[in-house]
């Protein structure tokens, strides 16, 4: 009997590996079209994609993954933020959400979710309801208030008999706009030490020619 169950174990842990093997490039492959689809309908326009960066949430404990966007002069028109929140009625939920240099959201994809199928599974559809200002968040900017439903005294319309699965949406988007101000401000900084540096460069050659 033990050789009969070792054998059926080889056998079965062999079969995983072949079948792992077999499907492990293939659903690469569709994660990255999936991706790159869902970057562009995001995006406004863009020439190229900067180099991913990645910034840890102070209320999270996974990265957002930022994708800055450039236009053909090389010039940042736009960010992509692949976001999340763990507050969904039935759990994780991934966004890709754009937001150009103003802070205004140009557009947004659910990635993933297992919200209950024709309430909180509409995200996409309710909040991107051209016909609805009040639903719609594609065009609105960040500012000094966070995106909330108006249960809570915000200001988005809430999925009808999905106030939870609203409220994590918005919550993602949040999360995603803090981080990616998180990155513009270490860019700037970054920016005003390298003006610095050739400000003090540009004296010290001046000390030296007299």
């Amino acid at each position: 009997m033990l050789l009969s169950l070792f054998g059926v174990t080889l056998i079965a842990s062999a079969a995983l590996g072949v079948v792992y093997g077999v499907t492990k490039e293939p659903i690469a492959r569709a994660e990255a079209n999936k991706q790159e689809l869902a970057l562009a309908s995001v995006l406004p326009k863009y020439e190229k994609l900067g180099k991913v960066i990645k910034v840890l949430p102070v209320d999270g404990k996974d990265s957002i993954e930022i994708y800055p966007a450039y236009s053909a002069d090389g010039e940042e028109i736009a960010s992509a933020v692949k976001t999340y929140t763990y507050s969904g009625f039935s759990g994780f939920i991934e966004i890709m959400v754009g937001i150009d240099t103003e802070g205004e959201i140009t557009g947004f994809q659910v990635l993933k979710h297992a919200e209950t199928p024709g309430l909180g599974s509409k995200m996409n559809e309710w909040f991107s309801n051209a016909e609805k200002p009040s639903q719609n968040v594609i065009g609105r900017a960040f500012g000094d208030e966070e995106f909330t439903v108006y249960k809570d005294g915000g200001n988005v319309d809430a999925i009808t008999a999905a106030t939870i699965t609203s409220r994590a949406f918005l919550d993602a988007l949040n999360r995603a706009y803090r981080c990616l101000d998180k990155a513009w401000e270490a860019d700037a900084q970054s920016g005003a030490t390298n003006q610095i540096d050739d400000n003090q460069r540009e004296d010290d050659a001046a000390s030296s020619e007299q």
